[in-house]
């Protein structure tokens, strides 16, 4: 296997950091229809680039029902267990379910749901017990579950799941999100909460999901939602100058001890959602910026539809936990054909124009430091 590539860069000092992998889980995600063979994808360019040799790979465990009902309901996962055994997408029940329409029913979909949920609840044991500073699992981050309900192709809230493992031990813990979609199932969970904080930068469009800069979580939660909301065409520079700014304040206000943090790749140009204009290299910034407070610290994927370019975003940010940095040629590997026509690393942002008005961005901040200001 070609190892070109993966050179130290001396300024991350050496991280521990657990990877979940194993071959039944990496066959059990690329089974998942609105993004097949992902998963495979994902984790072949990260081998190829020899990045493995620098992690602790850890088989994942299934998560049992017990384990999804601290977040999820007994009779919504039954009834996601019942249908997955044939498959039925004619069950009446399950329009009560958010199952349909942009959750499709499928044989299986039950123990994909369980192996997603125990892949993160494994990562998020590894920081537990200290065995790691940084978790890594790429095929999880489903951010859109509800506690009774699928929704947004998500039929598990692994992420919800991996914070409340996290809560076992640590205080306050930060969920930040920088997928395209607003992370609203993680927001709805901890909204009554001010032991966890959440931060979703993304699209905010009418017909999109929400999650305006007033929506601020609720009861004793109130002022522990942060959302920053965006237009189309942001680029990496911009990103990045707003996400320090937000960032900068909720830790100053929050001081958590542990972090969440979801990368979903559907803000890369050239991903099928046409949205945002960013590449890895941007979205690498915002998790150096927060790695540099060396908190206990769990990675998940999300969205990301372009699979070439999601795999691409994935493998950088993987070495730039490492300290690594990668050669530009994409070595040869199973799925090397995939990243034509030129077969390199790097992601060239498009012309699309940045929709988003420096004026309106640092209303939005001003808003979001004078909400931060509220937290005890």
């Amino acid at each position: 296997m070609s190892h070109r590539g993966a050179r130290d860069d001396d300024s991350c000092g050496k991280r521990r950091v657990a990877y979940v992998h194993s071959p039944e889980y990496i066959e059990c995600c690329d089974s998942l229809s609105k993004v097949p063979n992902r998963a495979s994808m994902v984790h072949s360019l990260i081998e190829a680039y020899g990045l493995l040799e620098h992690v602790s790979t850890i088989k994942p465990q299934v998560a049992t029902i017990e384990d999804m009902a601290k977040f999820h309901t007994d009779s919504y996962l039954e009834h996601l267990h019942k249908i997955s055994q044939d498959g039925d997408n004619d069950d009446p029940q399950s329009v009560d379910y958010g199952l349909g329409y942009d959750c499709p029913v499928s044989e299986g979909i039950y123990d994909y749901a369980a192996a997603v949920g125990g892949a993160t609840l494994t990562a998020a044991q590894c920081l537990v017990d200290q065995k790691c500073e940084v978790a890594i699992n790429w095929a999880g981050g489903w951010h859109h579950a509800k506690k009774d309900e699928a929704s947004g192709f998500c039929y598990v809230n692994d992420a919800v799941l991996g914070i409340l493992k996290l809560r076992e031990k640590y205080e306050r813990v930060l969920y930040v999100d920088v997928d395209l979609h607003h992370g609203d199932g993680v927001e709805d969970a901890f909204s009554f909460t001010s032991k966890v904080m959440t931060v979703s930068l993304h699209k905010f469009s009418p017909g999109f999901f929400p999650g305006d800069v007033c929506d601020t979580g609720l009861g004793k939660g109130r002022w522990y939602a942060v959302n920053v909301p965006l237009e189309d065409g942001i680029k990496d520079d911009r990103y990045y100058q707003i996400f320090t700014r937000v960032m900068q304040e909720v830790r100053a206000q929050f001081n958590p001890e542990a972090l969440v943090m979801q990368l979903g790749a559907d803000t890369m140009a050239g991903d099928p959602m046409c949205s945002f204009n960013m590449t890895p290299v941007g979205v690498g910034q915002c998790l150096q910026h927060v790695l540099e407070w060396q908190l206990p610290t769990l990675l998940l994927g999300g969205g990301g539809y372009n699979l070439a370019n999601t795999a691409r975003c994935w493998t950088y940010l993987t070495a730039a936990v490492l300290g690594k940095t990668l050669a530009s040629e994409i070595p040869d590997h199973e799925f090397f054909t995939e990243y034509g026509p030129d077969y390199s690393l790097e992601i060239s942002p498009s012309c699309r124009p940045d929709r988003n008005e420096t004026k309106h961005l640092d209303q939005v901040i001003s808003t979001i430091k004078g909400n931060l200001k509220n937290v005890v």
